[in-house]
């Protein structure tokens, strides 16, 4: 072994300037807080706000606007458009002049 191996260790701060001292309760203070627990991002129970109102909205304008459509397509007090009234007739018998008619359609 060399005789600079056995010499007294070089120290590496001067605890003697205020600087120093700051930077290692700095860096003691970063450790400790990256040793404690952190806090939930999330809270324990949903807010109510934030996650089933808005839902509850939703749902309530969709129920409105289905029973707007509904009421404006409901028929209501509209009357029935009218059939065309046809004579009633007995089979196998025509009314008097019917071929009197059917020949002056075709001249």
């Amino acid at each position: 072994m060399s005789d600079d191996d056995l010499s007294e260790p070089k120290v590496l701060g001067s605890w003697t300037r205020a600087e120093d001292y700051v930077r290692s309760l700095a860096l003691r203070r970063t450790a400790r807080r990256a040793r404690e627990p952190r806090g939930r991002t999330q809270p324990e129970t949903p807010r109510f706000s934030l996650s089933t109102l808005p839902f509850l909205l939703l749902i309530g304008a969709v129920t409105l606007l289905a029973a707007a459509i509904i009421i404006a397509a409901w028929p209501g007090n509209r009357p029935a458009p009218r059939a065309p009234q046809v004579e009633q007739r007995e089979v196998g018998t025509a009314p008097s002049g019917w071929f009197e008619e059917a020949k002056r359609e075709f001249h």
